[in-house]
């Protein structure tokens, strides 16, 4: 699933990209009006149509006779079929949220969003004498529990240390009881941060 939304990225890009190469093209072509320096009917001639009409015509005549090109473009537009499936797969399925597993037993699943788990941490971690601000962020683990990484503004007075241990103890009720680790970064807090 994750190839295909990287898929479905990639040739939206290429797609996005060449449009607006072809979109420039033409609108700088389009800056002049006759047959010769930048219009559109010189456009035409610097890309050969005239030619490729005609060579487009003697392969579509190619097609309609049955041999190995007909088997090819079947073969083709097969494919293209199945990367077109795809990409829509990838498009219109849902993404899969990434829980939290918090505690698993026979009788069941306690799991949590990672936005709010982190909104429960960084108001706990507020709380903390010395803090002004607190940004975290949940990593979940593939097999239950996970990461957070608190980064707290903290005051010019308030001890760098002390505040870390003021924090690990207020995540205390999160990482207690389940099987989460807080990795906490502190700072002074800059110029509009919110006072304690």
């Amino acid at each position: 699933m994750i190839f295909l939304r990287a898929l479905v990225r990639l040739v939206s890009f290429v797609l996005l990209l060449a449009l607006a190469l072809v979109g420039a093209a033409i609108a700088l072509f389009s800056i002049q009006g006759g047959d010769t320096g930048l219009s559109i009917p010189s456009l035409a001639q610097i890309v050969q149509l005239p030619e490729l009409r005609g060579t487009l015509d003697d392969f579509l005549a190619a097609l309609e006779r049955p041999g190995p090109v007909a088997a090819m473009t079947l073969l083709v537009a097969v494919g293209a079929v199945v990367l077109g499936a795809l990409l829509l797969i990838g498009i219109l399925l849902p993404r899969r949220e990434r829980m939290v597993t918090l505690d698993s037993s026979e009788r069941g699943m306690l799991a949590a969003r990672r936005r709010p788990l982190a909104q429960l941490a960084a108001a706990l971690a507020e709380r903390v004498e010395g803090v002004t601000q607190a940004r975290v962020r949940v990593r979940p683990r593939r097999t239950s529990g996970g990461r957070l990484k608190v980064r707290a503004d903290r005051t010019r007075a308030a001890q760098p240390e002390s505040v870390k241990q003021s924090i690990a103890h207020a995540l205390e009720p999160l990482t207690g009881p389940f099987e989460l680790r807080a990795r906490t970064s502190s700072r002074v807090g800059e110029s509009g941060s919110r006072v304690q």
